[in-house]
């Protein structure tokens, strides 16, 4: 906000008519700060290519699909170990990996089905990993939470918290050091 306006404890009493109209103005300044954002990002919106935007949706909501899906069969008992699910938080993935070019690299905490989808990997490849089968992104020996391909430069999901982080800190001080002009995307 380009202006705050805070009200401190015990200033506003219940009939107290100015910690009202303090609260008051604090609400319309949020209100019109978020009509403001809002008016931006559908202009931004509106110049963004529809074939992108279609892809993003598209990739949202084969993402949720999915997660939906996993969490069917693991409940069924179909899938081994741990399933970590990306329900809600597909639009972070997306929105951020669309920004990347294929030759970038991808590292990720334990929930990244999706993120491995976005990359390139196929659904069929993430759900086969999950069943422990040989057609899994990495022949079925990683479950859920270590997907990976170097192919599509997706380096993985890491089961202990906070793993990824220094692996991928190495990822891109190699890449600086190689001069590949690689971007190294790390979630946690």
């Amino acid at each position: 906000m380009s202006k705050t306006a805070t009200i401190k404890k015990g200033e506003a009493k219940s009939g107290d008519n100015n910690g009202r109209s303090d609260l008051k103005a604090v609400v319309d300044l949020m209100q019109a700060e978020y009509e403001k954002r809002r008016k931006s990002q559908i202009e931004a919106i509106k110049k963004t290519d529809k074939k992108l935007l279609r892809e993003m949706l598209y990739q949202m909501v084969l993402g949720r699909v999915f997660e939906e899906k996993a969490a069917e069969v693991y409940r069924m008992g179909k899938i081994g170990g741990f399933c970590h699910l990306y329900i809600g938080q597909e639009a972070i993935a997306v929105g951020s990996m669309m920004a990347l070019e294929p030759s970038d690299m991808v590292i990720t905490s334990y929930r990244d089905h999706v993120q491995a989808m976005v990359k390139g990997i196929t659904p069929e490849a993430v759900m086969a990993e999950l069943y422990g089968k040989e057609g899994g992104c990495v022949k079925g020996k990683g479950g859920s939470m270590h997907m990976f391909s170097k192919e599509h430069e997706f380096y993985g999901g890491h089961g202990i918290v906070g793993g990824q982080i220094g692996v991928g800190t190495g990822m891109a001080y190699a890449a600086k050091y190689k001069e590949s002009g690689q971007v190294t995307l790390c979630f946690f």
